[in-house]
């Protein structure tokens, strides 16, 4: 939001068009590409209408821009602010060395890690400080750009070490676990692998081409629930499950229908997710995951219980 209320779609775009004409005059013509190329489907209609006619008067009829100078959008002092607290979480350093230059030199930032408390979430996360995961996480990331081998030694939920040759393809990010994951072609099957539990990682001298792993087969599930759209509930949803291919039907002014596909892998940090939206949202389909949604309640409550009893000994 710091970004896009200030420089839009359209100032962005507007500036490429003064840009080109501070060197040289544009045409109706290169508008048009300009506008195709940075902003919506449906600006064509209006930017250059608004250069032509001069309601934005920042074109000279001959196409030339009344700038002397191509425009700057210099970065705000808030927007430093908010880039510098994005540098400090140990996240962006995985992808490697943040330097933001000079210019950030003084500034402070809008927020700590520390400041930032989530809640429904598991407190044993990845330590994405540790200098071996750095360094595993960076090697897989380079593996999957590059589309070759690795060797990975891991431990499993029982400890034991596992060795096997994985085409990594994607690194995937699970906010409820705060945990990485890797997923890629193993052997005869699929392979998922906590990057927290990966021992040691290199590059493999085996052949890609040679390799005949497979990738691990997306289990599909659906989950469907009511909602009712009170304190913004429906926005919330979607933007809460935006990286989850969904669909939404409108009951009345107030309820709609939502049908969410996951990989069953992800069911529980689903089932926690629907939780934390409390009576707005009510699981109808399957009756799977209306049991796993009443077990959860039910474990909760025990846990409550106890945590009575023991703060009345």
């Amino acid at each position: 939001m710091f970004f896009s209320e200030l420089y839009s779609a359209y100032y962005v775009t507007v500036a490429n068009v003064l840009r080109e004409a501070v060197t040289r005059p544009v045409s109706q013509e290169d508008i048009r590409i300009i506008v195709e190329k940075y902003a919506f489907g449906e600006s064509i209609l209006s930017i250059p209408t608004a250069l032509k006619e001069e309601r934005w008067p920042l074109l000279r009829p001959d196409g030339t821009a009344v700038l002397k100078h191509q425009p700057s959008m210099p970065l705000t002092t808030m927007e430093k602010r908010w880039l510098k607290s994005v540098a400090c979480d140990p996240r962006i350093k995985l992808f490697g060395e943040i330097d933001l230059g000079p210019d950030f030199d003084g500034v402070e930032p809008l927020f700590l890690p520390e400041d930032v408390i989530v809640f429904d979430r598991f407190t044993d996360g990845d330590d994405y400080t540790d200098e071996t995961y750095i360094a595993n996480f960076r090697l897989i990331l380079d593996a999957i750009r590059k589309k070759y081998l690795l060797d990975i030694e891991s431990l499993s939920g029982r400890g034991r070490m596992i060795k096997q040759t994985v085409l990594p393809r994607c690194l995937e990010y699970s906010e409820k676990d705060d945990k990485f994951r890797l997923r890629g072609a193993c052997g005869r099957f699929g392979s998922t692998l906590n990057l927290g539990r990966i021992v040691s990682c290199r590059a493999s001298e085996e052949k890609t081409g040679a390799f005949s792993g497979k990738n691990r087969a997306v289990r599909s599930r659906t989950v469907t629930f009511q909602l009712v759209d009170e304190r913004k509930a429906l926005e919330r949803v979607l933007l809460h499950f935006a990286h989850f291919e969904k669909s939404a039907e409108k009951l009345d002014d107030k309820h709609y229908s939502v049908t969410i596909h996951y990989d069953k892998e992800d069911e529980t940090e689903l089932v926690i997710r629907i939780l934390s939206f409390g009576p707005l949202i009510r699981v109808t389909t399957p009756q799977h995951f209306v049991d796993l949604i009443k077990q959860r309640l039910a474990d909760q409550r025990s846990i409550d219980q106890i945590d009575h009893k023991s703060c009345g000994q």
